[in-house]
């Protein structure tokens, strides 16, 4: 039978976990208070009794989404191959997850998931000889790389499915990077390569820096001291 919807009068009786359910539905990318109470039958002042607002609604789904990554720590890696795995692992999951990559980079961590995600990174770590502070900006700095480079993957891909000529206008560009003088000639013996290998190469390079950078047993005032830059810059 198929569910009536209320039309007018009072709104009808919702829970967060109504809330919740019907926005994991609709996923983060095209969250809005309208849809949601569209799909759940009932007005948008109905949600506000529940959610504050947007950002309120975006907490609510992206937190019980983020809840179901559990990253894979598996325990004979070392520093670097730990680092690596968790990049690859929450760039699977943001691209599985449609509108994750703008959720966490505009507030991180935003609640409880994000904090237990952060915590299991920071004490993953530890357990590999890092002090706590610079084990919090190691796996924070990778977690930014990742985030944005699945982000930007995402972009194109919204691009591709959502504009008509986006495809003509991605040839054109690769077109000109072929066949205009000095970019020609610096393209000519670039490998082509995959989005998941030009991920993993990138990652790779970065991490080669943060960790001669910030090995294991290094405090953040002594990574910062190793690179003369002031702990804290003085107020002007």
């Amino acid at each position: 039978m198929a569910s009536q919807r209320r039309v007018g009068g009072r709104p009808g009786q919702i829970t967060v976990r109504d809330i919740e359910r019907a926005g994991r539905v609709i996923g983060l990318e095209g969250l809005t208070v309208q849809g949601v109470a569209t799909a759940l039958g009932v007005t948008p002042t109905a949600l506000y009794r529940h959610v504050d607002g947007k950002f309120g609604l975006e907490n609510l789904v992206g937190e019980s989404l983020l809840a179901e990554l559990a990253i894979v720590d598996r325990p004979e890696h070392d520093a670097a191959e730990h680092l690596l795995s968790f990049a690859d692992q929450l760039r699977d999951f943001v691209l599985d997850h449609p509108g994750m990559s703008s959720y966490l980079q505009v507030l991180f961590p935003r609640g409880k998931s994000g904090a237990a995600l952060l915590e299991g990174e920071i004490t993953s770590l530890t357990r590999r000889g890092y002090e706590p502070d610079a084990a919090a900006v190691v796996c924070g700095t990778v977690a930014l790389l990742a985030i944005s480079l699945a982000a930007a993957e995402e972009s194109q891909r919204r691009g591709i499915a959502s504009s008509p000529g986006f495809q003509d206008q991605l040839s054109a560009s690769q077109r000109l990077l072929r066949t205009e003088g000095v970019l020609a000639a610096a393209h000519a013996d670039l490998p082509e390569i995959g989005n998941d290998a030009y991920f993993r190469l990138v990652i790779h390079a970065c991490l080669h820096g943060i960790l001669t950078t910030a090995p294991p047993g290094r405090t953040v005032n002594e990574i910062t001291a190793s690179l003369a830059i002031p702990a804290a810059e003085e107020e002007r």
